[in-house]
């Protein structure tokens, strides 16, 4: 029998994570969100050529996966995936897209070509960033002080003390978005962040910045640019940020390996690293999303979870009944595995572990659930 995890093992309480998490992250721009999904969406030379959403469901590389299916040999495969959607505009349609998303890929053109028209006449990344941002923070003050004048009429009517809560709440989001600040950026409670995920505000939801740089600038790693976007960043929160050539993984993303290989040497390209898979492992990451994974000779699966998910929530990702009769969870670390080379020496090593209700599935997981349901029998 797999050794029970102590008490002392128990992952440390984390906070709530902020805003509304599911598997679908926001792209701005097309040509973009082209490469990665392999789609033909609209994606032409003038602003606002669609505002309409897009959405496809995206591989997201993975070593740990490959790894698995190469050990097991197993009779099916089910890849890690998950899903994506693009719009490129502002106005009240876009922005009323960007709130049923999880997170935003903030795509800034770092780039000057004639060719290609700019909303504003000329290229300037830390303008886009603080319109663009600006942009989201009045929807949020728009949205906040409509939710604010429907409490003040529920309280007329009603003595809920919960209300008052919200209320109060609201005049402070209120406050600190028009200090120019964006939510997420708060210092709030486990208990406002509780409240702040049901509004499914924009300033909330991560990003990620995408510097699309010419391929030129790209190869030789410099871009004027992109201090100005690094200093911004950093002042701003600092969250992640990704250069990349566009224009450099179109070429590329459908070619055969042979053919690459020789448009890099025909083009003397000495970077040949594509970024693209970066960018999708990194937007999985912001939103919060981890794997588990199932493995054995019959079918090798990645499971997707939010990340602070508990065993029995992640068995119901499987199966209702998974989550509904859960006894416990058999677990073993990808790294264990890896590195002693069999599940059986990861056994015979201590450290294939039994966990209860109250663990926290950990990214890299590989996991075997045992439930039992009325009528039926353990698993």
């Amino acid at each position: 029998m797999p050794p029970k995890a102590s008490k002392n093992d128990a992952a440390p309480a984390e906070r709530p994570i902020l805003d509304r998490f599911s598997s679908w992250i926001h792209n701005t721009i097309f040509f973009f969100f082209n490469i990665v999904t392999k789609l033909a969406i609209p994606a032409e030379n003038f602003p606002f050529c669609t505002i309409d959403p897009n959405e496809a469901r995206v591989y997201v590389p993975d070593e740990r996966f490959d790894w698995l299916c190469q050990l097991y040999k197993p009779k099916s495969e089910r890849s890690p995936c998950w899903g994506g959607s693009g719009v490129w505009g502002l106005g009240n349609a876009f922005l009323s897209h960007i709130r049923a998303v999880d997170g935003i890929f903030h795509v800034l053109r770092a780039f000057e070509d004639k060719e290609i028209t700019h909303i504003d006449d000329t290229v300037d990344p830390v303008r886009d960033l603080e319109t663009i941002g600006e942009e989201l923070r009045l929807k949020d003050i728009e949205f906040m002080k409509n939710k604010l004048e429907d409490l003040e009429k529920s309280m007329k009517r009603s003595n809920d003390k919960q209300l008052k809560i919200e209320h109060e709440l609201c005049e402070k989001v209120i406050a600190h978005l028009e200090s120019g600040k964006d939510v997420r950026f708060g210092d709030w409670k486990i208990a406002d962040i509780e409240i702040l995920n049901t509004f499914q505000l924009l300033t909330a939801k991560p990003v990620v910045y995408l510097v699309n740089m010419s391929e030129k600038d790209y190869q030789r790693k410099k871009n004027k640019f992109l201090p100005k976007i690094h200093a911004w960043v950093q002042e701003h929160g600092g969250e992640t940020i990704i250069p990349f050539s566009c224009a450099f993984e179109r070429e590329l993303a459908d070619m055969p390996a042979d053919e690459a290989a020789k448009y890099c040497a025909e083009n003397q390209i000495t970077r040949q690293v594509i970024v693209i898979p970066e960018i999708i492992k990194t937007g999985f990451a912001a939103i919060h999303l981890i794997y588990f994974f199932t493995a054995s000779p019959d079918e090798v699966r990645c499971w997707q979870i939010r990340r602070q998910t508990k065993a029995p929530q992640a068995a119901g990702t499987i199966h209702t009944d998974f989550e509904r009769g859960f006894i416990c969870a058999e677990v073993m670390k990808f790294d264990d595995l890896k590195e002693l080379g069999s599940e059986s020496a990861v056994k015979s090593g201590g450290k294939y572990r039994q966990e209860g209700k109250t663990y926290v599935v950990q990214d890299g997981d590989i996991i075997f659930f045992k439930f039992n349901v009325s009528g039926g029998g353990k698993k």
